[in-house]
């Protein structure tokens, strides 16, 4: 079904009407000094601003990856694989620890600036690990203790961009526009691996202190600019409810109309857990992003690590190519929103991804180093249906299960779930990278191994939403061909995210 229209433009609510905001939520800055624009406009600059902070975000994530064989060849106390893995996961154990705290706090506080003083501080911490190379530095203390700190402060992000986006989009499209916007991770990753690789040739800290100072630049233009609600710019949420109070199709039950009292009442954790779906997700995520951020942090250092049609490669060109991955990301991140749209099957889709993942990696390894084309089009294939499923999850997913039925309306828990949805999966993130530091001196047979038991776990997560889903869509089939008694559906057919679009 079709978006619904843009609301009619309306004037900024007084700040004397009951209807008005808190007095701490108001117009960005930035957008205070421009011409009033439209609805569909502010929507478009929301996504435009979301995008771009989330990519800075993991743009920022790369340069331990990609400087991996430049520390271990020449920097001590580096030259020990596993002590790499040590900084990885003490980064990822902060950032889940962190994530659940954030996105507690990111439903109670001004999203626009919670998320611009994540974004500098997280630039900050960037170049600090980046530091030790100016200052001489070998303590491996001081490397675990930077990751520490920027893993915590990059926790700010996630939930802050999809409770975000998902104040401004609902409907049945939103798998498909979620799944578009969500290319910023893989952007973020492939523009992080560039610049990186560029700069390493002046030095392995310029790969940090340049991607901190481009995030800290974007933290600065989300201040300025960014309105987290329709109502900070003047527009009641969208689309109104039904005099009912029933939900439509294209309606979302986060939304509240113009003549409604603003209730931003943020939910417990223990509430958004007990939310239908919540638990099972996160599950999967853990086993999923387990998969994904071994690629986000290994791949470069595998790839120098093999011979590829006979030869190796350089820490530059292995950067390069790794990027590649992503771009496959990119694809898979569209295809799952697209897909889990129109078959209404959000669960069925992402199990589907995940168990193609298993003969795409293993085809990857075994058959990767035939040549390089092989490798490029092994590793673009495995991209797709690795981060497919994490997209969707931590997208489209996170945003159904933060505005269900359950919450009736009356609270606000995108941030809280889509916190602990991303912070369960950042818990399989942490230990994906660290166990991969130890079993790689074991050779890659046993990473792979670990890989694809880990993908098969996160589809079998999923088996119990996934039957209920094609039971709802078998159902769905015979009363639209009249197969059931006065073409009314089964009573005891319950959708999966019963209230969400």
């Amino acid at each position: 079904m079709a978006e619904p229209p843009p609301p009619p433009p309306s004037t900024p609510m007084p700040k004397s009407s009951p209807r008005a905001r808190p007095r701490h939520h108001h117009a960005p800055p930035g957008l205070c000094a421009l011409p009033a624009f439209s609805y569909n406009a502010h929507r478009g600059l929301v996504l435009g601003l979301t995008f771009l902070a989330y990519a800075l975000y993991h743009a920022s994530r790369k340069p331990p990856s990609i400087v991996k064989r430049a520390l271990s060849k020449s920097w001590p106390p580096f030259h020990d694989p596993a002590l790499l893995g040590e900084t990885d996961v003490a980064f990822l154990a902060f950032y889940s620890l962190g994530m659940f705290g954030a996105g507690h706090l990111g439903d109670r506080l001004d999203l626009r600036l919670f998320l611009a003083a994540g974004m500098v501080g997280s630039g900050a911490a960037v170049a600090f690990f980046g530091a030790g190379y100016f200052l001489s530095l070998h303590s491996l203390a001081f490397y675990v203790f930077a990751q520490a700190i920027a893993g915590l402060l990059q926790s700010t992000g996630w939930p802050s961009v999809v409770a975000v986006v998902g104040n401004w989009f609902a409907g049945r499209r939103r798998g498909l526009i979620m799944g578009i916007w969500n290319a910023h991770t893989s952007v973020g990753n492939i523009s992080g691996s560039i610049i990186a690789a560029a700069v390493l040739r002046y030095g392995w800290g310029w790969s940090f202190v340049v991607p901190g100072g481009l995030m800290a630049l974007g933290g600065v233009l989300v201040f300025f600019f960014l309105a987290p609600y329709p109502e900070d710019v003047g527009f009641a949420s969208w689309p109104p409810k039904q005099a009912s109070g029933a939900s439509t199709d294209e309606e979302d039950s986060s939304t509240s109309t113009a003549g409604e009292e603003d209730r931003r009442d943020a939910v417990g954790i223990l509430k958004a857990f007990s939310i239908p779906g919540v638990l099972t997700f996160a599950t999967c995520l853990f086993f999923a992003k387990l998969v994904a951020y071994t690629f986000l942090y290994w791949l470069p250092f595998y790839l120098t690590q093999t011979a590829i049609g006979g030869e190796y490669m350089s820490v530059t060109d292995a950067g390069y190519l790794s990027v590649l991955f992503d771009v496959g990301g990119i694809v898979g991140g569209i295809l799952a929103g697209f897909m889990s749209d129109q078959l209404d099957a959000r669960a069925t889709t992402a199990a589907m991804f995940m168990y193609l993942a298993i003969p795409s990696l293993y085809a990857f390894h075994a058959y990767g180093s035939t040549s390089k084309v092989t490798n490029i089009a092994l590793m673009m294939i495995s991209g797709l249906f690795v981060n497919g499923p994490y997209a969707l999850i931590t997208t489209a997913v996170s945003a159904d299960l933060g505005t269900h039925k359950s919450l009736k309306g009356d609270s606000r828990a995108l941030a809280t779930v889509t916190a602990i949805i991303d912070g369960t999966g950042s818990l399989g993130a942490a230990l994906g990278p660290f166990l991969t530091g130890f079993i790689s001196k074991t050779g890659w047979d046993s990473v792979f191994t670990m890989l694809i038991l880990c993908a098969l776990i996160a589809g079998a997560c999923l088996s119990g939403l996934v039957k209920s889903e094609i039971q709802e869509i078998i159902q769905n089939w015979r009363n639209r061909s009249g197969n059931t008694p006065n073409g009314t559906a089964d009573p005891g057919a319950q959708p999966l995210l019963e209230g969400s679009s």
